[in-house]
């Protein structure tokens, strides 16, 4: 009897040791921050603003984060500024010039281990390829990262969808593509999507992504700021375009971002950070 109270008593010591540890996983930070081109737009020049860029990302503290419309010397302003973050990409025509989807990383934190691009088009790895009636070269950067801490794993995926009305279509296709990719990951490895997708949380191509992702800002018990992210410099955001999906995580907060220093906004997107909880096995 005391033998069998024994093994007992260890068995539950075991469980709760376990449920206690899988308690503790850190959760991964994330953020999707469209940067807005270096274009002459006035007051809102990229000069203006890119401190106020740079203090927003250092406040939000995210692990990764995705952009969109960044050109090279601007993500190589952000990574001066903030030398614990690395960041990659290509030019979405190729090469180092035009717009990237600069994904960027805590290097203390993340190792990338793979890293690739692809196009959203009928040939998805020729650079610079453009189909389907839209006028700019649209793609996927991504990354297999791994947490220093404990070693665990996740994709990162991250795009820019075309922006037109009659582009609908398009966008369809272009989340075809993307899903067609994530299907062919391992299952067991999270998966992260961000982006600025050009379209509502009402459209086909966010029903279509919703098949096999999960869209953080819908369902996270905790929110902060406005849905709506894009706000054209103004601060009043008139449409919710810039999403977190997910596949393997659990989110347990999204916020979308509304810095500014008096009339001056880091861009004419708002970010979105989602703080995301590993789903256990």
């Amino acid at each position: 009897m005391h033998r069998s109270l024994t093994w007992l008593l260890a068995v539950l010591l075991l469980a709760l040791a376990g449920s206690a540890g899988a308690a503790t996983v850190a959760p991964l930070r994330v953020m999707t921050f469209n940067v807005r081109t270096p274009s002459p737009d006035g007051v809102n020049v990229w000069e203006n603003r890119r401190d106020l860029f740079v203090r927003t990302v250092r406040d939000a503290d995210p692990d990764v984060f995705g952009t969109q419309e960044l050109h090279k010397e601007q993500g190589d302003y952000v990574v001066a500024k903030l030398p614990h973050y690395a960041w990659f990409g290509e030019g979405r025509r190729g090469g180092d010039g035009d717009e990237h989807m600069g994904v960027f990383y805590r290097t203390d934190r993340l190792e990338v281990l793979k890293s690739g691009n692809f196009w959203l088009s009928d040939t998805p790895d020729v650079p610079g390829s453009v189909s389907w009636g839209h006028p700019f070269p649209r793609m996927v950067t991504w990354a297999l990262f791994e947490r220093k801490a404990d070693g665990r794993r996740f994709y990162f995926f991250d795009t820019h969808l075309p922006y037109r009305d009659e582009d609908e279509a398009a966008r369809t296709k272009g989340a075809k593509e993307i899903l067609a990719r994530i299907e062919a990951l391992p299952k067991t490895v999270p998966v992260v999507l961000v982006g600025d997708f050009n379209t509502t949380p009402t459209s086909q191509a966010h029903a279509l992504l919703a098949t096999m992702l999960t869209d953080a800002r819908a369902t996270a018990p905790e929110h902060a700021g406005p849905d709506k992210t894009f706000h054209a410099f103004t601060g009043q955001p008139t449409e919710q375009i810039d999403w977190i999906l997910t596949r393997g995580f659990t989110a347990r907060s999204a916020d979308t971002i509304t810095a500014h220093d008096g009339k001056v906004y880091p861009s004419d997107h708002f970010p979105v950070v989602a703080v995301l909880d590993w789903k256990q096995p």
